[in-house]
């Protein structure tokens, strides 16, 4: 990788990073309290692995698995957008690991906080899960 590639690459872990760090406050500010950051697994050898960025708990006792999203621009449809059926997937296999890790299952959602510029937009159950087992 060049230099060129290894600083570009730096800047956008760190514009993630900061996107991160505003979501997680802007969910504790409404209630929600943090479980677990930068959930990863190793999803098999022919499937990439998955991550979720922020698992919470709501007030109600729901988990609420979060995918944070930014984008400097609303083009091609701003951050919600880039969130697409293949990335749900992603997110639905990533958490049914986390869950058979707990001895019983609570209620769980899908939320995605979207920064687009400066503006964070907060996206509860931003999809639904059919079909999935016991999610």
């Amino acid at each position: 990788m060049g230099k060129k590639q290894t600083e570009a690459a730096a800047r956008r872990q760190a514009t993630g990073q900061q996107a991160e760090d505003r979501a997680l406050a802007y969910l504790e500010h409404q209630g929600l309290r943090l479980v677990r950051r930068h959930y990863q697994v190793a999803l098999g050898p022919s499937r990439a692995g998955g991550e979720i960025d922020l698992i919470m708990r709501d007030r109600d006792g729901t988990l609420v698995f979060v995918e944070v999203r930014a984008r400097t621009h609303g083009g091609y449809g701003g951050a919600a957008a880039s969130v697409d059926g293949a990335k749900q997937r992603k997110l639905i296999r990533t958490a049914q690991r986390y869950l058979q890790g707990l001895a019983c299952w609570p209620p769980c959602r899908f939320d995605v906080v979207a920064i687009t510029a400066d503006v964070l937009e907060w996206l509860p159950a931003a999809f639904e899960v059919h079909g999935v087992g016991r999610l």
